[in-house]
This record gives structure tokens, C-alpha cells and sequence, in this order.
């Protein structure tokens, strides 16, 4: 630190005290000088002069310098910066503090640009007349059973998808060239990192406006650039899915010629080729080939799907809810367990809820094939536990304990499946 500061300081003064400092820096406004502590040697101070008086400023360097969250090449950038920040907050302190009373965002904002794209698909309309012609009693019975059974049917598989609550996820931001806060509609001032940027759909605002920016993120493909790894809930917006299109597009190969595979979810693949289907869904989204005549081995795609639950940043089973879950294994009466899982699922984001009642439904299809595949509700917990579920900072031991009630959880969700979802 000190040769950092004494080269590369033209500006810096030793150990001086406060008051020589206020006076050396007296001549002018926006004029500056670093300076080592007298009460902490070791440590350093920039002096700016602003408003007819000096500023005093703890300074850090870490590689570059910062004195709050904003990190700096030079000095002269820093103190750019500060001088841009402090004249803004006190020549217009009343304006900043009345930005975000009447923000534009509900407007003409954000949901203007981000509406659902119109070529999304509806569920289709039943009509109860006989296009305009008189229909007899019979027949009339006969349509009105078939429009009930195929309506059913429609909503259990092809309903509309979920309106799923998602958070932004706001990254610091150096906007190059003037800018304009998304939210309120005002400028967004400063030399670097003006502002958050929403990482998942692009959303512009300040960085206290973003406090105010409902739940409301929709992602957008061109910053989702890929599958695997990504939070689960932002993928399904993404691709206006229920279910990220993995966990779908893996369980129906799965179940269109793997379900009387021995030892299924049990038994490894090759590495290096789930490693490629992986790739493949990064690359080409749903229109990755998982066919047969890619991967003859089922054990690959089984893998995949495996793979795609241990990179989830957020586990299937968040860490909010996984101590309810932990709970309901820990629980020895039967029906106190179920009451337990059925709250604990209450705690899971819809996303995550959706997708693993899809999965509890596969594996219980799993299980009835069990003479062939001898995969039972209790292996395929051995298997999915720590898989779909990661305690939440938990010391090591903590964690090994936990794996017999991960493994119970899964295997009380298979049995249960129809009850609990």
C-alpha cells in the first residue's frame, strides 16, 4: 500500500493533520490531496475540498481505489466521480428525493416493452353448439361429456403458464453515455457504475429506485444465455415454460424407453457424453437432440437430469424450506409427516413446487416398474436426496447427518405423490 500510494500519488502529502490540510486545500474548490493518518499510521485519507469546505474521506485500495461501493482505475477518476455525486446530492437533494413519488414504470415504463409475446400459445376454446345446428338430447349429453373429459384434460397438461413471481437480479452498472433511470425516468448521473442493471432482463434504474421495482422480472433470452446453472425460475420465464424444458424433455425419453432399464437413476452414464447433452441444452435450448440416436445408453440422459438438479444455484428444495422438509423425516407419526411436508411445500417458490411434482410423478411411474428396474421409492431417494436438496450452510458434519432425512423426504414425496400434490 504505501509504494502504491507514494509512486503513483502525485498528490499525496505524509502524515499531515487535518487542519494543514483544510489549509493547503483552501485555494480552491475540487482540488484534493491524500494524506496518512496521524491517530492510524498505516492507513490513508482523501482530503476534497467542495462547498467552501474539506471533505475528509476514509481511502482503501484493493487494487483499485474506493472509498464506498465504487471502485477506481486512478484517483483523478475517483474524485471525478465524487465531485459529479456531490453536487448532484446537494444542488438537487429535493428533486432526488421526490424521483421515485410518481415513477413512469406502470406506464409507459418497463411492462410497455415487456409484454408476453403474442405468438404464445392459449389454451383453445370449447364451443358448446354444434356449429349453429339443432343438436338432439342424446347428443347433447354425448358433447357435453366430451367438451368436460377433453377440458380436464386440457387444464391438467396444457394449462397457462403460471404467473411465477421473480425477482430482479440488479448487477452495478457503468453506463457508457448518457442515461435515463427505466423507473423514474430521470437521469442517471456519475462517472462509472451509475446505476443497476438487471441481469436476467435487462432492466435499467437507479440504484435506489431498484428498492422500489416490484417482483416483476421478465427475463429475456439474450441475457439467459444458458440452461443449466441458471435459477430455476428465471429459465421457465425465459421460455414461458411450467418447468424448465430439461426436466421435461429428459423424463420423456426417459419414460418413452428407459422405464424397464435395471438399476434406472442408480447406474452412471458416461461422463464426458453428459457432459455433451449438458452442452447441448445450453446450446440449443429445446431443440437439443436427446434421441436414441445420439445417446443409446438411457443412463446418459438420467444423468443429464441428474446434473440439472446438483447445478441449480438455487437446490429444487430451497434452503428456505429445507428445514421443514428435515422436519417432516425427523417426524415418526405418519400422519404428522404429511401435514409437515404439505406445509413445507407451501414454502417452495412456484417454479420450484411445479417442477417437483412433475418429477414425484415420473418417479412414482418409476416405481411401478420396479420387478424390471429395481428402483424402489427408498433407492430413488438414496439417489435424488442430496440431489434436489443442499443444507444451507450447514458445517460438515451438520450436512453428513442430513442425509438420511433427505433421503426420507424424497422417498415419503414418491409414496405420497398423489396426496401431497
Amino acid at each position: 500500500m504505501d509504494m502504491n500510494i507514494t509512486e503513483c500519488y502525485f498528490k499525496f502529502h505524509g502524515m499531515i493533520s487535518r487542519e494543514e490540510a483544510d489549509q493547503l486545500l483552501s485555494v480552491a474548490e475540487g482540488s484534493y490531496l491524500i494524506r496518512e493518518s496521524q491517530r492510524q499510521p498505516g492507513t490513508y485519507t482523501l482530503a476534497l475540498r467542495f462547498g467552501s469546505q474539506t471533505r475528509n474521506f476514509r481511502l482503501y485500495y484493493d487494487g483499485k481505489h474506493f472509498v464506498g461501493e465504487k471502485r477506481f482505475e486512478s484517483i483523478h477518476d475517483l474524485v471525478t466521480d465524487g465531485l459529479i455525486t456531490l453536487y448532484i446530492e446537494t444542488k438537487a437533494a429535493e428533486y432526488i428525493s421526490k424521483m421515485t413519488i410518481n415513477p413512469i414504470y406502470e406506464h409507459i415504463g418497463y411492462t410497455t416493452l415487456n409484454r408476453e409475446p403474442a405468438h404464445k400459445k392459449h389454451m383453445p376454446t370449447l364451443r358448446d353448439e354444434h356449429d349453429g345446428k339443432e343438436s338432439t338430447g342424446e347428443d347433447e349429453v354425448a358433447e357435453k361429456r366430451l367438451t368436460s373429459l377433453v377440458r380436464r384434460a386440457t387444464l391438467k397438461e396444457n394449462e397457462h403458464v403460471p404467473k411465477y413471481e421473480k425477482v430482479h437480479n440488479f448487477k452495478v452498472h457503468t453506463f457508457r453515455g448518457p442515461h435515463w433511470c427505466e423507473y423514474c425516468a430521470n437521469f442517471m448521473w456519475g462517472l462509472i457504475a451509475q446505476g443497476v442493471k438487471c441481469a436476467d432482463c435487462g432492466l435499467n434504474v437507479h440504484k435506489q429506485c431498484s428498492k422500489m421495482v416490484p417482483n416483476d422480472c421478465k427475463p429475456d433470452l439474450k441475457h439467459v444465455k444458458k440452461v443449466y446453472s441458471c435459477d430455476l425460475t428465471t429459465l421457465v420465464k425465459a421460455h414461458f415454460t411450467k418447468r424448465p424444458m430439461v426436466v421435461d424433455m429428459c423424463i420423456r425419453e426417459i419414460e418413452s424407453r428407459g422405464l424397464n432399464s435395471e438399476g434406472l437413476y442408480r447406474v452412471s452414464g458416461f461422463s464426458d457424453l453428459i457432459e455433451d447433452v449438458k452442452m447441448a441444452f445450453d446450446r440449443d435450448g429445446e431443440k437439443a437432440d436427446i434421441s436414441v440416436n445420439m445417446y443409446e445408453d438411457i443412463n446418459i440422459i438420467t444423468g443429464a437430469l441428474k446434473l440439472y438438479f446438483r447445478d441449480l444455484p438455487i437446490p429444487l428444495i430451497t434452503y428456505d424450506a429445507y428445514p421443514k422438509f428435515i422436519e417432516s423425516a425427523k417426524t415418526t407419526d405418519p400422519d404428522e409427516q404429511l401435514e409437515i411436508l404439505h406445509e413445507a411445500l407451501k414454502l417452495l417458490p412456484p417454479a420450484h413446487c411445479e417442477t417437483l411434482r412433475y418429477l414425484m410423478a415420473h418417479l412414482k411411474r418409476v416405481t411401478l416398474h420396479e420387478k424390471e428396474n429395481l428402483m424402489s421409492a427408498e433407492n430413488l431417494g438414496i439417489v435424488f436426496g442430496p440431489t434436489l436438496m443442499r443444507a444451507p450452510e450447514l458445517d460438515a458434519m451438520a450436512a453428513l447427518n442430513d442425509i438420511r432425512y433427505q433421503r426420507l423426504v424424497v422417498e415419503m414425496l414418491i409414496k405420497n405423490e398423489d396426496i401431497l400434490f
